[in-house]
């Protein structure tokens, strides 16, 4: 019998490690999520690479949900080393994620080889977040957990068996004939003779990306700082010129609560030595006390590539890869040696001084910068492995050292990836269409991922002030100025209008505050697209040409609603861009409210809009209650008590929920925040009038004063 069994190994070994197609065996993981295991899985995966915990508890409060696909159809096989899977795709169907994608919000149709790299323009895969995650309109979620480059068909494939099969036509003398015939599955290609397989329920597809985010730990919760403004200085400034720009923020009342020092902070960049330079910076504890004595936090450039120079190359050459990244050696962080080694360099020099966050840089690509597939690491993983999750091993424990603190930490990313979704870090690029950035912001929502439109400089005070516009309405409020010196009032003409908006985002912060809650609590991305938001119908038509040699995915794109956006629970955002006077906006189905004046607007209907340069069209639902507080110019430090104004919109009763904590600590994660009802009710006589319940925790209280501002003319 046990020579039977060798032989079998022996003819499954010769014949090229090949298996036939097999329908996978579904294991419930958590309420509403299923996990399948297809031949044998690599040891490490992006769920490893992360680290990532489920948040039970708030997965089972989501409740259970039926598996939401056909099992029967679901595939899996694995030949010649690689795994193939196959999930069936229904004729309705439109899927959204995938990536972070910059061109496109519907990727049916589509051929992506998910990498992590630079984006390059084209929505092919690669780029800053290639996850490997997607969402159906029908309203579920599927994951492929594989640190590989993997290749998604996304309904563009025909299989000869498929059981709708194409209807072949003559193009000769038929003009319904297409190129694309209609495609019943999305098949993957993951290059390993294995691999996880998770399925999410919905119902709905914003339940299936709830599920997926508290799968990976629930999404990210900044300190109530990082929320502020941030400015990031040019690259060789000095302590003395950093001081002096922060000094004109206050002195001319721009708000301001973190500053982003650039390369030149180190002693040698481009590699790095991790070591401040003596001459800029010649007393940096000092430097950075005295910041945070003006309530401002300080944000450190770095990439991860070791300069021969540095304090700790010694140390640490022996648990780099095969490959240099600019002269610099790469440091394995899945060994723990290495991680001691480089990010005690952070701790010791930086963190424990006071710095307060980090911009990573780099860790994305090009291919002709950064370490090539046939690259190798001392823990074992492959080029392309080290590739995929290389950005999120620097987040995951760079992010240990603020907790070791237990601080709280924000901060700027070039590359992420799937189980990073806890992980306060923002994704920003090299890229600067503007359109195309508020289409990766759109997409972010749908892969658990944050992503900046951020502002660096513009050729006209117009372009300038539509940027200053969408990063206010975004996770991170900030000019990156390493390069041009811009700041808020560098257009004269628009300061005005500019400084209100800065004060403006400041306003929000409440609301912006209770929205990153629930993103961590309950899984809610605050920024996403409108195709999740109930009532939103999109009857309208794209202007991209008919010529599919032009536009080879003009199926998918056709009726892609990717320049307006939901801004949590209530605001509908939808920016202008330079050159535009008025535009068009698609309101869902109910009555929405101007948010600047509380006046109706419209109902499931396509409104046409000027609204002026000094004005981002913002729109509320109605019942939409928005927690709002003084414009300050710094965010409330732990223990300040701020008054609240609750701004209140339209003519229907509703209720929020205001969420606080101490804004600054990682007490949350123990139990020390507070969440209170606020409630809007209608009197004898129709009219609103609202409550706020009391609190339940008084130690992690920051507001004071609470007052209700009815928006909405009640007569109407």
């Amino acid at each position: 019998m046990i020579y039977k069994k060798i032989l079998v190994i022996f003819l499954y070994t010769l014949i090229g490690s090949s298996i036939a197609a097999q329908q996978l065996n579904w294991q419930q993981v958590a309420p509403g999520i299923w996990k399948a295991v297809v031949g044998q899985p690599e040891r490490y995966d992006l769920l490893k690479a992360s680290g990532a915990q489920p948040a039970t508890a708030a997965l089972k409060k989501m409740g259970a949900a039926g598996f939401p696909l056909d099992r029967q159809e679901i595939q899996g096989t694995v030949t010649d080393g690689k795994t193939y899977l196959r999930f069936p795709l229904s004729h309705t169907e439109q899927l959204f994620g995938l990536g972070l994608n910059f061109k496109t919000v519907h990727q049916r149709g589509k051929i992506l080889t998910l990498h992590v790299d630079h984006y390059g323009g084209k929505d092919n895969g690669r780029t800053h977040a290639p996850v490997p995650f997607y969402v159906s309109s029908a309203g579920y979620g599927v994951f492929i957990n594989a640190a590989r480059y993997i290749t998604v068909y996304a309904g563009s494939a025909v299989r000869k068996d498929s059981k709708h099969r194409s209807i072949e036509k003559n193009r000769n003398e038929d003009k319904s004939w297409s190129a694309r015939p209609y495609s019943d599955a999305v098949e993957v290609l993951v290059p390993a003779a294995g691999t996880e397989v998770y399925v999410f329920a919905g119902p709905t597809p914003l339940e299936a990306i709830r599920r997926y985010n508290l799968f990976n730990g629930g999404g990210a919760l900044p300190p109530r700082w990082g929320l502020g403004f941030t400015q990031r200085v040019k690259s060789l400034f000095t302590a003395g010129e950093v001081k002096a720009e922060v000094d004109s923020f206050r002195l001319k009342g721009y708000p301001l609560d973190f500053v982003g020092l650039e390369p030149g902070w180190q002693s040698r960049a481009y590699p790095g030595t991790f070591e401040w330079d003596s001459k800029r910076y010649p007393d940096p504890a000092g430097f950075v006390r005295e910041m945070l004595d003006k309530n401002i936090r300080v944000n450190l450039w770095i990439n991860p590539y070791v300069s021969k120079l540095a304090p700790f190359y010694k140390q640490i050459a022996p648990y780099t890869g095969t490959h240099l990244v600019w002269s610099g050696e790469v440091p394995d962080f899945t060994i723990p040696e290495a991680r001691r080694i480089f990010f005690g360099q952070l701790n010791k020099d930086q963190v424990n001084i006071g710095v307060s966050g980090y911009k990573i840089d780099e860790v994305d690509g090009y291919d002709y910068y950064l370490w090539p597939d046939v690259a190798r690491f001392p823990g074992g993983l492959t080029g392309e492995q080290m590739r995929q999750t290389y950005g999120v091993l620097a987040m995951r424990y760079s992010l240990g050292l603020f907790r070791q603190k237990n601080e709280r930490t924000y901060g700027l990313v070039r590359a992420s990836n799937a189980g990073a979704n806890g992980f306060p870090y923002v994704i920003y690029n090299d890229y600067y269409n503007h359109e195309d950035f508020i289409t990766a912001l759109i997409n972010s929502g749908y892969i658990g991922v944050l992503w900046t439109p951020e502002v660096r400089a513009s050729k006209t005070s117009e372009e300038w002030i539509r940027r200053f516009q969408t990063v206010i309405f975004s996770p991170m409020a900030m000019i990156n100025a390493w390069s041009s010196g811009t700041k808020p009032w560098s257009y004269p003409d628009v300061a005005a209008p500019i400084k209100k908006l800065a004060l403006l985002r400041m306003r929000m912060m409440p609301y912006w505050y209770c929205e990153f809650a629930k993103y961590h609590y309950e899984g809610t991305p605050v920024f996403r697209g409108m195709s999740l938001e109930p009532g939103f119908e999109n009857n309208t038509q794209s202007s991209v040409k008919n010529n599919l040699e032009d536009n080879p995915y003009l199926e998918a794109v056709s009726k892609e609603v990717k320049d307006q956006y939901m801004a949590g629970q209530y605001l509908l955002v939808a920016p202008l861009f330079a050159g535009q006077r008025s535009r068009k906006v698609i309101l869902p189905k109910g009555r929405w409210y101007d948010f600047y004046t509380g006046d109706y607007v419209g109902d499931g209907e396509v409104i046409s809009v000027t609204p002026g340069l000094d004005k981002i069209p913002v729109y509320v639902k109605n019942g939409g209650i928005i927690p709002m507080m003084p414009p300050m110019l710094h965010a409330p430090e732990k223990g300040q008590k701020v008054d609240l104004e609750i701004r209140v919109y339209g003519d229907m009763p509703g209720t929020y929920r205001l969420y606080d904590d101490d804004g600054v600590t990682m007490d949350y994660e123990k139990g020390a925040f507070d969440w209170r009802k606020i409630t809007v009710t209608k009197d004898r006589e129709g009219r609103l009038t609202g409550a706020v319940e009391e609190p339940h925790n008084k130690a992690v209280q920051t507001y004071n004063r609470i007052t209700f501002r009815f928006m909405t003319q009640q007569n109407k």
